[in-house]
């Protein structure tokens, strides 16, 4: 059975995305499943639509290719990236965040069939990756004790220079693992990245107030501080949080 690739199209130009789903609807493993004209707009598709590619336009107003796709690297269920642009310039820093491939306007078909090519192949290595939901616990080692932290009483963590603070209902912990290899970790939780050094357990969330420059701060059941949410972030936890 042959794969079926979700892919989320994002260019403020109308003729730009109308020319790309032209030339994708000839690849049977492609599905169109949205457009967007923005890079914030493209965060809340992707949230929403769950693509597995996105094909994302560098060159955009308010927030380009490139702030969008640091954003997107950031969700809990993250998509691979395919920049699109009619600037070859900016090739050396795309990679910086991980794209799969690089594709220049007006469109090469022949290119564009080998970036198809690596993207099946790159989700056919994922998806044969047997992922199940964790039933064990989180081992956090501390003055030579480890401690087994269920993962549903952890109410947000934080990295502090070269250590990552966990905060739970009974206590707090100290552990060298990055955020990031906790955050893969928690995966099938409900845990939520509200800034780039902070991640939280929404399970916990009891409000979320406005702040300063288009940020919020938040509130955690049983804690008297107040989180930081970066505005990057607002709209794909509002997302997240309301029914």
């Amino acid at each position: 059975m042959e794969q079926i690739i979700k892919a989320l199209i994002v260019d403020d130009e109308r003729y730009s995305r109308d020319e790309l789903k032209h030339l994708l609807k000839s690849f049977p493993s492609i599905q169109i499943v949205g457009e967007a004209e923005s890079g914030d707009a493209s965060i809340m598709k992707t949230i929403q639509l769950q693509p597995d590619v996105v094909f994302l336009d560098v060159e955009m107003p308010v927030m380009n290719g490139m702030e969008a796709a640091k954003s997107l690297m950031e969700l809990k269920k993250n998509p691979l990236i395919i920049f699109t642009t009619a600037y070859p310039q900016f090739a050396a820093e795309a990679f910086r965040y991980e794209a799969i491939d690089y594709l220049l306007k007006p469109y090469d078909e022949e290119l564009l069939h080998k970036t198809i090519h690596r993207i099946e192949k790159k989700l056919r290595s994922q998806r044969n990756i047997k992922i199940t939901k964790s039933t064990g616990k989180l081992a956090v080692e501390e003055n030579g004790e480890i401690f087994y932290i269920e993962p549903k009483y952890i109410l947000y963590m934080y990295r502090d220079d070269k250590v990552t603070k966990i905060i739970t209902k009974s206590g707090e912990f100290e552990a060298k693992t990055p955020l990031k290899d906790l955050e893969n970790r928690l995966n099938p939780y409900s845990f939520f990245r509200i800034h780039k050094s902070y991640l939280v357990n929404l399970d916990y969330v009891t409000r979320l107030t406005p702040w300063f420059n288009g940020a919020y701060q938040l509130e955690i059941e049983g804690r008297h501080e107040l989180l930081s949410v970066s505005r990057n972030y607002v709209k794909s936890l509002r997302v997240r949080l309301e029914i």
